[in-house]
């Protein structure tokens, strides 16, 4: 039976993080004991250096220099040259050199700094993990922030207050919080759309897909149609980002969920981790035909997040996914957001849907940092709507103008090619900050909030974000995924592209069991059952 997760979504609970031990919320926020009463003018940890603000600019009255360790888009210019940077560094008298890593290589860099020790300031746009969060946040590398937060982030501590989700799914067992993550309450923007070339449906005289033999047959019309009209077999029928990424997207069809963080569905209260399912078979060998057959980007496992940027645009691919419409503007009216597809089993549910703290990690003060008070004030402006809007918008009159109160970027500057990738480090997603309905007037178009109502019927009523654990289980959990995790990955990739025969499934399975899946399984199972106390 087919299964409607209903409108119920549009209010759907988003049950984050877990906190498995006592909360003590006593540790300070900088490792020393700074704190108390004196918030109106508590000194950094610098000697002669001027005391911090709680509020209004500057900062800090004696100017100060902070290094960031950070992600850079391919869509990104220098983080320098970025009018938010530039025009924050005059507000707040704190100048900020960035360390710039591209998305591509950028995991290594970030554990090559933790291993040599070798740290910045902070990170930014860092998109540490919960399991990379507790370990260097317990080795003492990443510095509790709670208290910091408490004193000096005014704006992320009312947004905790409003959302105790957050504070939920960032605070470690032993009470702390050693990251903060990008902040999204506007739905649409926790969840990639489906954008499928409706100007080739139109023109193939097709239907938009309702089911995954509907979206094969469609997807073989866009290779054999010639729907471009250039008598030329060079139509793209369907594309994702690089990986499997494209199996988080299919998942829903198939039944599968992505609970907790991770492959996993959830049952009448029990885990189920199905990364060697026969759910999953089925969902490879759908895959598997898709890519034998061209009807998938034969690319999928080489082309960079740039060259899958520019595959939008060329208004020559069928089907891809993106959470907003910014990378195909000029050809807008060429596409159009569907709903997921339902599968041989009926099931038709939209699995990858983000919590409210979406951006896990995307930022943390390291240890080498003299000046956390400061960095924090830093940070915590870019989580109210005036600070987001320079983020995302820029200069008021150059950038953007003011309409009811929300900021629209002009159409001189969004007819300059590229340019809000080089004003704003927001395009690539990641960065450290709000994004509600203010300040979402670009990502949430009505051609995206149309895409979003397609899918909202089919979300999880309830989404389980990644918990939590003490260093001791993150430990173990680290232990077992980094094997498990890389193993799935290579043979999932393998079954796709045909380089390994589902003859050799049931071998699939006996070794993931060797790898202790079960156990993993059990620590995701004692995670849930105290969540759902």
């Amino acid at each position: 039976m087919r299964k409607h997760w209903g409108k119920k979504a549009m209010t759907m609970m988003i049950v984050s993080g877990l906190i498995l031990g006592g909360c003590s919320g006593n540790g300070n926020g900088n490792g020393n004991s700074n704190s108390g009463s004196e918030k109106e003018n508590t000194p950094s940890a610098a000697a002669g250096e001027s005391a911090v603000k709680t509020d209004g600019f500057p900062i800090v009255d004696e100017p100060l220099k902070l290094k960031m360790f950070t992600r850079i888009a391919p869509a990104n210019g220098p983080f320098k040259e970025m009018p938010v940077f530039q025009d924050y560094e005059k507000m707040s008298n704190i100048q900020v050199e960035f360390i710039e890593s591209p998305t591509d290589g950028f995991p290594e860099k970030k554990n090559l700094l933790f291993a040599s020790n070798e740290l910045p300031d902070a990170l930014y746009r860092s998109a540490l993990s919960p399991l990379e969060t507790v370990r260097y946040g317990s080795a003492g590398q990443l510095i509790p922030l709670e208290d910091l937060i408490d004193q000096y982030a005014p704006n992320l501590k009312a947004l905790m207050e409003e959302y105790p989700e957050i504070r939920a799914g960032i605070t470690s067992p032993e009470g702390h919080i050693y990251s903060i993550p990008g902040i999204v309450t506007l739905g649409s923007a926790r969840t990639d759309k489906r954008w499928i070339n409706k100007s080739w449906l139109e023109k193939l005289n097709l239907e938009v897909p309702e089911t995954t033999d509907e979206l094969y047959d469609v997807l073989l019309a866009f290779r054999d149609g010639d729907p471009n009209g250039n008598g030329q077999p060079d139509e793209l029928p369907m594309t994702a980002r690089k990986g499997l990424q494209i199996v988080n997207f299919m998942a829903g069809s198939f039944g599968l969920d992505l609970q907790l963080g991770y492959n996993i569905n959830i049952n009448d209260g029990k885990v189920e981790i199905w990364s060697g399912s026969e759910r999953h078979k089925e969902l490879l060998m759908y895959l598997n035909k898709l890519y034998s057959e061209k009807l998938l980007d034969q690319e999928l496992f080489s082309h960079t997040e740039a060259q899958y940027l520019a595959k939008q645009g060329t208004g020559n691919t069928g089907l891809f996914y993106d959470q907003t419409n910014n990378n195909f503007l000029p050809i807008m009216d060429q596409y159009v957001g569907i709903a997921p597809q339902a599968g041989p089993h009926d099931d038709r549910l939209q699995s990858n849907v983000a919590p409210v703290p979406r951006d896990f990690g995307a930022f943390a003060i390291t240890s080498v940092n003299e000046h956390p008070e400061a960095t924090m004030r830093w940070i915590d402006y870019f989580y109210g709507d005036e600070g987001s809007t320079l983020l995302r918008f820029g200069r008021e009159g150059e950038h953007y103008e003011m309409k009811d109160g929300i900021p629209y970027y002009t159409e001189e500057f969004l007819a300059i090619e590229g340019a809000q990738g080089k004003m704003t480090p927001y395009a690539g997603g990641g960065a450290p900050h709000i994004i509600n309905d203010k300040v979402a007037s670009f990502i949430n178009p009505p051609q995206v909030q149309e895409a979003y109502e397609q899918l909202e019927p089919y979300m999880p009523e309830i989404r389980y974000a990644a918990p939590m654990f003490d260093e001791a289980t993150a430990q173990q959990v680290n232990v077992l995924r980094n094997d498990i995790d890389k193993y799935f990955e290579e043979q999932s990739t393998k079954f796709i592209v045909g380089a390994l025969s589902f003859d050799k499934w049931d071998e699939f399975q006996a070794t993931l069991k060797k790898m202790n899946l079960e156990e993993l399984q059990k620590i995701y199972q004692e995670a849930y059952d105290k969540m759902a106390k």
